[in-house]
C-alpha cells in the first residue's frame, strides 16, 4: 500500500487500521501497544509549543460515542506524543511521532466483522480492496478504509494548527446541511460565535434542532443519512499555490477528497457560478483605505484566483455520503462463493458522519494551507534574492 503521506514540505504519513491490535491482546504487552494509529509530522519548525492536551482537543471533536448521534464505540482516542518535543513541550525541529492506541477491541466485535469478510458490504471500500490486496487485504471494520483512520490525519492538524495559529490563520469547519435540512446565512463569525453549541456543530441554532430530530429519526429506523459541511479558513495571504497542477484549490481538494465519505467539493459559489453571467460572477476589487491593500467586495471565488490566494476567506463546502454501514437488510453478493445473497450488516455505525468528519476537514485544510505556506516562502526567499551565491546560504 503506498499513498499514506501527504505534504511536499510539512509532511503528515499515518499508519494504523479500524481494529489494529485486536490479536495481540493475550500478548504480554501493555494494552496501549495492542495497535491502533500512529502519525509522523515532518517539517515542523523548532518553538513551537505542543502539547498532548492541545492534540487531545481536536481529537476529543470526532471521538466516537461522546452523544446519541454518535457510534457506541466508545473509543477514548487518547494521544500519546513520543517525539520531536523536549520535556517544556516546545518543538525541536524534528519529526513529531504520535499513538493514538486502539482500546476498543473486543472478541465480540471482531468476530462479527470476520463473519462477514466474505461478503460485499454496500457502499464500503471491502470488493475494491479485495479485488487489489485479496485474502490479505484488512477485512475487519474496512481497515485503511475505515472512518478510524482520520483520527492520526486529526493529530497531524493539531501539529498544523499550532503552527498556524502563530501566524494567524484560523480554519473552521461546520455543519450546514444535514439530509436537506439547511442552515440560513452562515458567516464565519457566525460559525465562531456558536461553535460546537449543538452536538451537530450547526451554527444555525433553529436549523440543528431540525436535524437532531431527523437525525434520530434515521438512527431509530436503522439507516443513515448525508448532509454539507463547509470550511472556512481566514487570514490566510495572497500569494499562497501554483497556477498550473498544484493551483491550491487542486492541492486543497486533493486534501478534503482524501477522507472517506466525501464525495464533492465546491470553492466559493461553485455550481452557482454555471447559473451566473461574468458580470455577476466576478468579484470586485478595490482598495482598502486602511490596509491600502486590494480587497474584493464579494468573494464569490472562495478566496482563490488563478489557482493563488487572493487574501480572502477561503470558503469550501463538502457534500458527505451516508454512513455506508446500516442495520437494515441488503442485496450483495459473496465474493468467496460468487453468489447473491441478502444479508444484514449489524455492527455499530454513526446514523450521519458529519457530526464527527467536520474535525477531519479542519485539520486536512490546515496541512495543506501550511505546506503551501511552506512552498510560497521558500519560492518568494530565493526568487527576491537571486543574486545571493548558493555558498553563503
Amino acid at each position: 500500500m503506498v499513498g499514506n503521506t501527504f505534504g511536499r514540505i510539512f509532511k503528515v504519513t499515518t499508519c494504523g487500521e479500524s481494529y489494529a491490535g485486536g490479536f495481540r491482546k493475550n500478548l504480554d504487552v501493555p494494552q496501549e501497544l495492542f495497535g491502533g494509529l500512529m502519525t509522523i509530522v515532518d517539517g515542523v519548525p523548532p518553538g513551537i509549543k505542543l502539547t498532548a492536551s492541545f492534540v487531545q482537543n481536536e481529537l476529543d471533536k470526532r471521538r466516537p460515542g461522546r452523544t446519541k448521534l454518535d457510534t457506541p464505540r466508545n473509543e477514548r482516542d487518547k494521544v500519546y506524543i513520543f517525539s520531536g518535543v523536549m520535556e517544556d513541550d516546545i518543538t525541536t525541529g524534528a519529526p513529531v511521532g504520535m499513538i493514538i492506541s486502539n482500546a476498543v477491541v473486543e472478541d465480540e466485535h471482531l468476530n462479527k466483522h470476520k463473519s462477514y469478510k466474505e461478503f460485499v458490504r454496500p457502499g464500503q471500500a471491502g470488493y475494491t480492496f479485495f479485488k487489489k490486496y485479496g485474502q490479505f487485504a484488512d477485512n475487519i471494520g474496512a481497515g485503511r478504509a475505515s472512518g478510524r483512520e482520520t483520527a492520526a490525519r486529526v493529530a497531524g492538524g493539531a501539529v498544523a494548527k499550532a503552527v498556524l495559529d502563530n501566524m494567524g490563520i484560523d480554519v473552521i469547519a461546520f455543519i450546514t446541511e444535514i439530509h436537506g435540512i439547511k442552515a440560513e446565512n452562515v458567516t464565519y463569525e457566525t460559525a465562531k460565535a456558536n461553535y460546537q453549541k449543538n452536538e451537530i456543530n450547526c451554527p444555525d441554532l433553529k436549523a440543528s434542532e431540525l436535524m437532531t430530530k431527523e437525525l434520530l429519526k434515521i438512527k431509530e429506523e436503522g439507516d443513515s443519512c448525508g448532509g454539507v459541511v463547509e470550511i472556512i479558513a481566514r487570514g490566510v495571504p495572497a500569494g499562497l499555490g501554483e497556477p498550473v497542477f498544484d493551483k491550491l484549490q487542486a492541492t486543497l481538494s486533493h486534501a478534503i477528497m482524501s477522507i472517506g465519505a466525501i464525495k464533492a467539493v465546491e470553492f466559493g459559489d461553485g455550481f452557482e457560478h454555471t447559473k451566473m453571467r461574468g458580470s455577476q460572477s466576478n468579484d470586485t476589487p478595490y482598495i482598502d483605505e486602511e490596509t491600502r491593500r486590494v480587497r474584493f467586495k464579494t468573494n464569490r471565488a472562495g478566496g482563490i484566483l488563478g489557482g493563488i490566494s487572493n487574501g480572502e476567506d477561503i470558503r469550501i463546502r463538502v457534500g458527505v455520503k451516508p454512513t455506508p454501514t446500516i442495520n437494515i437488510s441488503q442485496d450483495t453478493v459473496n465474493m468467496y462463493k460468487e453468489e447473491n445473497v441478502n444479508i444484514e450488516f449489524n455492527t455499530r455505525n454513526d446514523p450521519c458522519i458529519c457530526t464527527r468528519i467536520y474535525p477531519v476537514c479542519e485539520a486536512m485544510v490546515r496541512i495543506a494551507l501550511l505546506d503551501a505556506l511552506y512552498v510560497a516562502k521558500g519560492y518568494r526567499a530565493i526568487s527576491q534574492n537571486i543574486d545571493v551565491r548558493w555558498d553563503k546560504l
